[in-house]
Protein backbone atom coordinates (compact mmCIF):
# COMPACT_ATOMS: atom_id res chain seq x y z
CA UNK A 1 0.00 0.00 0.00
CA UNK A 2 1.16 3.48 -0.95
CA UNK A 3 0.36 6.45 1.53
CA UNK A 4 -0.17 9.87 0.47
CA UNK A 5 0.50 12.30 3.60
CA UNK A 6 -2.22 14.70 3.78
CA UNK A 7 -1.94 17.82 5.16
CA UNK A 8 -4.18 19.56 3.00
CA UNK A 9 -2.11 20.47 -0.54
CA UNK A 10 -3.43 20.77 -3.62
CA UNK A 11 -2.39 17.71 -5.78
CA UNK A 12 -3.18 14.80 -3.45
CA UNK A 13 -6.14 13.18 -5.39
CA UNK A 14 -4.92 13.58 -8.67
CA UNK A 15 -1.52 11.70 -7.05
CA UNK A 16 -3.75 9.21 -5.85
CA UNK A 17 -5.79 8.95 -9.03
CA UNK A 18 -2.69 8.44 -11.12
CA UNK A 19 -2.04 5.63 -9.07
CA UNK A 20 -5.31 3.84 -9.04
CA UNK A 21 -4.79 4.11 -13.34
CA UNK A 22 -1.52 1.84 -12.60
CA UNK A 23 -3.20 -0.43 -11.13
CA UNK A 24 -1.53 0.64 -7.00
CA UNK A 25 -3.47 1.00 -3.41
CA UNK A 26 -2.90 3.95 -2.48
CA UNK A 27 -4.24 5.96 -0.03
CA UNK A 28 -4.63 9.64 1.13
CA UNK A 29 -4.10 9.45 4.80
CA UNK A 30 -2.50 11.89 8.12
CA UNK A 31 -2.75 8.96 10.60
CA UNK A 32 0.38 8.59 12.04
CA UNK A 33 -0.22 4.71 11.89
CA UNK A 34 -1.26 4.11 8.73
CA UNK A 35 1.61 6.06 7.38
CA UNK A 36 4.55 3.67 9.07
CA UNK A 37 2.26 0.63 8.26
CA UNK A 38 2.62 1.65 4.68
CA UNK A 39 4.97 -0.11 2.21
CA UNK A 40 5.81 3.37 0.36
CA UNK A 41 5.23 6.97 0.90
CA UNK A 42 4.12 10.03 -0.87
CA UNK A 43 4.32 13.85 0.18
CA UNK A 44 2.94 15.66 -2.69
CA UNK A 45 2.07 19.11 -2.60
CA UNK A 46 1.52 22.73 -4.45
CA UNK A 47 1.34 26.00 -2.31
CA UNK A 48 3.45 27.69 -0.08
CA UNK A 49 6.87 26.44 1.99
CA UNK A 50 5.85 28.75 5.40
CA UNK A 51 2.00 27.42 5.17
CA UNK A 52 2.86 23.86 4.20
CA UNK A 53 5.58 23.34 7.23
CA UNK A 54 2.99 25.04 9.61
CA UNK A 55 0.00 22.37 8.79
CA UNK A 56 2.48 19.73 8.57
CA UNK A 57 3.38 20.54 12.49
CA UNK A 58 -0.31 21.18 13.22
CA UNK A 59 -1.28 17.91 11.99
CA UNK A 60 1.69 15.88 13.82
CA UNK A 61 3.15 14.84 10.68
CA UNK A 62 6.80 16.17 11.03
CA UNK A 63 8.15 13.47 12.87
CA UNK A 64 6.40 10.63 11.66
CA UNK A 65 7.76 11.85 7.83
CA UNK A 66 11.10 12.12 9.35
CA UNK A 67 10.85 8.34 11.13
CA UNK A 68 9.56 7.13 7.42
CA UNK A 69 12.60 8.28 5.69
CA UNK A 70 14.76 6.93 7.84
CA UNK A 71 13.34 3.40 7.69
CA UNK A 72 14.13 2.91 4.68
CA UNK A 73 11.14 2.42 2.82
CA UNK A 74 10.34 4.02 -0.09
CA UNK A 75 9.53 7.84 0.05
CA UNK A 76 8.54 10.29 -2.78
CA UNK A 77 8.61 13.83 -2.31
CA UNK A 78 6.78 15.90 -5.59
CA UNK A 79 7.10 19.24 -6.47
CA UNK A 80 6.72 21.08 -3.03
CA UNK A 81 6.69 17.83 -1.56
CA UNK A 82 10.38 18.27 -2.45
CA UNK A 83 11.47 21.47 -1.35
CA UNK A 84 10.00 20.80 2.09
CA UNK A 85 12.58 17.69 2.13
CA UNK A 86 15.24 20.52 2.60
CA UNK A 87 16.26 22.87 5.58
CA UNK A 88 15.25 25.72 4.22
CA UNK A 89 13.70 27.94 1.22
CA UNK A 90 13.99 31.86 -0.12
CA UNK A 91 10.36 31.31 -0.04
CA UNK A 92 9.76 31.77 3.47
CA UNK A 93 13.04 32.56 5.34
CA UNK A 94 13.68 31.19 8.98
CA UNK A 95 11.50 28.60 8.60
CA UNK A 96 13.00 25.35 9.24
CA UNK A 97 12.38 22.74 6.55
CA UNK A 98 12.01 19.23 7.22
CA UNK A 99 15.94 18.35 6.25
CA UNK A 100 15.91 15.21 5.04
CA UNK A 101 18.53 15.81 2.27
CA UNK A 102 20.68 18.68 1.81
CA UNK A 103 20.39 21.33 -1.12
CA UNK A 104 18.83 25.06 -1.29
CA UNK A 105 15.59 26.02 -2.51
CA UNK A 106 16.24 29.31 -4.24
CA UNK A 107 14.25 31.64 -6.23
CA UNK A 108 14.18 31.00 -10.08
CA UNK A 109 16.09 34.35 -10.84
CA UNK A 110 14.41 36.63 -12.87
CA UNK A 111 15.50 36.58 -16.82
CA UNK A 112 14.43 38.08 -20.17
CA UNK A 113 11.40 36.54 -21.96
CA UNK A 114 11.09 33.62 -18.81
CA UNK A 115 7.79 33.81 -16.79
CA UNK A 116 7.59 33.43 -13.37
CA UNK A 117 6.37 31.24 -12.28
CA UNK A 118 7.85 28.37 -14.11
CA UNK A 119 4.33 26.80 -15.95
CA UNK A 120 4.77 24.60 -18.20
CA UNK A 121 6.75 21.56 -20.33
CA UNK A 122 10.39 21.14 -20.03
CA UNK A 123 13.07 18.26 -21.04
CA UNK A 124 15.13 15.88 -18.40
CA UNK A 125 18.58 15.70 -18.53
CA UNK A 126 18.57 12.20 -16.84
CA UNK A 127 21.37 10.71 -15.35
CA UNK A 128 22.28 6.67 -15.88
CA UNK A 129 21.56 3.99 -13.68
CA UNK A 130 18.47 6.17 -11.15
CA UNK A 131 15.50 3.95 -10.35
CA UNK A 132 13.25 6.44 -10.71
CA UNK A 133 13.62 6.76 -14.02
CA UNK A 134 14.19 3.59 -15.62
CA UNK A 135 13.19 2.78 -19.28
CA UNK A 136 12.86 6.50 -19.51
CA UNK A 137 14.28 8.31 -22.18
CA UNK A 138 17.03 10.89 -21.91
CA UNK A 139 15.33 14.23 -22.80
CA UNK A 140 11.91 12.94 -22.24
CA UNK A 141 9.10 16.40 -21.53
CA UNK A 142 7.70 16.83 -17.81
CA UNK A 143 5.49 19.05 -16.28
CA UNK A 144 6.70 22.04 -13.86
CA UNK A 145 4.70 24.40 -12.19
CA UNK A 146 7.08 26.39 -9.56
CA UNK A 147 8.86 29.62 -8.69
CA UNK A 148 11.31 28.16 -6.65
CA UNK A 149 13.67 25.44 -7.12
CA UNK A 150 16.43 22.77 -5.76
CA UNK A 151 20.34 23.28 -5.93
CA UNK A 152 21.33 20.37 -4.02
CA UNK A 153 24.72 20.03 -2.13
CA UNK A 154 26.19 17.27 -3.94
CA UNK A 155 25.45 17.05 -7.68
CA UNK A 156 25.62 13.32 -7.37
CA UNK A 157 22.22 12.87 -5.47
CA UNK A 158 20.87 14.88 -8.48
CA UNK A 159 18.99 12.10 -10.48
CA UNK A 160 17.67 14.84 -13.44
CA UNK A 161 18.23 18.60 -14.36
CA UNK A 162 16.41 20.99 -16.18
CA UNK A 163 17.50 24.47 -17.72
CA UNK A 164 15.09 27.29 -17.12
CA UNK A 165 17.18 30.41 -16.76
CA UNK A 166 19.24 29.02 -14.39
CA UNK A 167 20.09 24.73 -13.85
CA UNK A 168 17.28 23.17 -11.85
CA UNK A 169 18.15 20.14 -10.15
CA UNK A 170 14.50 18.75 -11.04
CA UNK A 171 14.42 14.99 -9.37
CA UNK A 172 16.66 13.70 -6.24
CA UNK A 173 17.26 10.07 -5.32
CA UNK A 174 19.69 9.32 -2.81
CA UNK A 175 19.26 5.76 -0.73
CA UNK A 176 15.40 5.11 -0.28
CA UNK A 177 14.71 8.72 -0.76
CA UNK A 178 13.17 10.23 -4.04
CA UNK A 179 12.15 13.66 -5.04
CA UNK A 180 10.74 15.56 -8.38
CA UNK A 181 10.09 18.93 -8.62
CA UNK A 182 7.80 18.53 -11.68
CA UNK A 183 4.32 16.75 -11.45
CA UNK A 184 4.82 13.36 -12.61
CA UNK A 185 0.71 12.43 -12.63
CA UNK A 186 0.67 15.58 -14.56
CA UNK A 187 3.35 14.41 -17.40
CA UNK A 188 1.65 11.69 -19.25
CA UNK A 189 2.95 8.56 -19.91
CA UNK A 190 6.52 9.74 -18.96
CA UNK A 191 5.37 10.70 -15.91
CA UNK A 192 3.02 7.79 -15.54
CA UNK A 193 6.03 5.18 -15.45
CA UNK A 194 7.72 7.80 -12.64
CA UNK A 195 5.16 6.71 -10.49
CA UNK A 196 5.51 3.01 -12.10
CA UNK A 197 8.74 3.04 -11.41
CA UNK A 198 8.44 4.13 -7.60
CA UNK A 199 5.90 1.59 -7.22
CA UNK A 200 7.94 -1.05 -8.19
CA UNK A 201 10.60 -0.31 -5.86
Amino acid sequence: MIAIIDYDAGNLKSVEKALHYLGEDAVITRSREEILAADKVILPGVGAFGEAMEKLENYHLVDVIKETAASGKPFLGICLGLQLMFDESDEAPGVAGLGILKGKILRIPDSFGLKIPHMGWNSLTIKKDRKLFASIPDQSYVYFVHSYYLKADKEEEAAASTEYGVTIHAAVEKDNIFACQFHPEKSGEVGLKILKNFAGL
